[in-house]
């Protein structure tokens, strides 16, 4: 403790009861600083890539890129605006930025992460619907239905988080000690109601669907290739697109898996969940880094957005008519 304190400052040195600030050393901060405003960056350029190209081009507008689009706007945001605010509070290991953005913060935080979760819900039902039903798709899944949906998603999760943060917002500073803290506290109770509606539910969805449609894809590929074995002396071997269907689909799960996981470590072991906790900043910017993937697992994987990413760095969208342009 007194190595701790004799490496310290007062995080408002003018305030009474103001807490007290680790500095770093110089080349500490400046290279989280500059880690963190990297992955910030590339989160908010990939997924702004993803919001201009499904909302430039008309032949974009389809049920299932508007899903994308809503997932690309919630990720857009916590690029932009959470892991800014979570490398601040990280690197200066203080709240610099008032009682306010301290009530606001997680919660804003906290129901951008939601919506991105049942994006990827909704993504998961609608490529379901897409392969295992592709004669009432055009039917069953509308444009409005699918606009209807998303802001079912976005206020389902403003209400929710609502609900689970209620006290925070009430009294953002109820756990903090001094000045200088925004202690946010989810209780075990909370915390495993979040981790089923949040992370078990969702994960479980994505799951079963996702090998429901591997496994009617594989089907398909099966059929046409005693089709064309029937027709013809040598059939074209399909198990390039087999193995890209399963690659795929271990990636989305996995990345999932992967980025919310730790996050619900406290509530695993039967503890709170807090901000305050030492190793807390690693399991929060796990989950912020399933922001960054996203796009790339569900954009770079379409021939359409590396044809918009190249009209959209060359400018060639601000040219007469780019809107129609043929990128499928």
């Amino acid at each position: 403790m007194e190595g701790i304190a004799g490496g310290a400052q007062r995080c408002f040195p003018n305030l009474n009861f103001s807490c007290r600030r680790l500095r770093r050393p110089l080349p500490e901060t400046a290279t989280l600083y500059t880690a963190m405003a990297l992955v910030s960056l590339v989160t908010v350029t990939l997924n702004l890539m993803v919001v201009i190209s499904i909302s430039h081009f008309r032949q974009l507008h389809t049920p299932t890129n508007i899903l994308l689009l809503s997932l690309a706007v919630s990720d857009l945001v916590v690029g932009a605006l959470a892991m800014p605010i979570e490398g601040l509070r990280y690197v200066e290991t203080c709240w610099l930025l008032g009682r306010l953005m301290c009530a606001v913060t997680p919660y804003v935080s906290y129901c951008l992460l939601s919506a991105s979760v049942g994006n990827m819900v909704l993504i998961s039902v609608d490529r379901y619907l897409a392969i295992c039903d592709p004669l009432l798709y055009g039917t069953k899944v509308t444009l409005n239905r699918v606009k209807i949906l998303i802001c079912l998603c976005w206020a389902c999760s403003l209400v929710y988080n609502g609900c689970i943060l209620i006290g925070h917002l009430e009294q953002p500073g109820r756990f903090s000690s001094c000045h200088g803290e925004c202690v946010v506290v989810i209780s075990h109770v909370s915390g495993m109601l979040d981790l089923f509606v949040t992370f078990i539910g969702p994960s479980t969805v994505m799951v079963v669907l996702y090998l429901r449609v591997f496994g009617v894809a594989v089907s398909q590929m099966r059929v046409i290739r005693r089709q064309i074995a029937a027709t013809a002396a040598s059939a074209p071997p399909p198990r390039k697109s087999e193995r890209k269907a399963a690659v795929t689909l271990g990636i989305v799960v996995t990345v999932f898996l992967m980025c919310f996981c730790p996050y619900y470590f406290p509530t695993i072991v039967g503890i709170d969940t807090s901000n305050s906790l030492s190793y807390f900043a690693v399991l929060s910017w796990i989950m912020l880094l399933n922001s960054c993937m996203n796009p790339l697992i569900y954009a770079m994987f379409y021939s359409w957005f590396r044809k918009a990413i190249k009209l959209i760095i060359t400018l060639r969208i601000l040219q007469p008519h780019s809107r129609e342009s043929n990128i499928m």
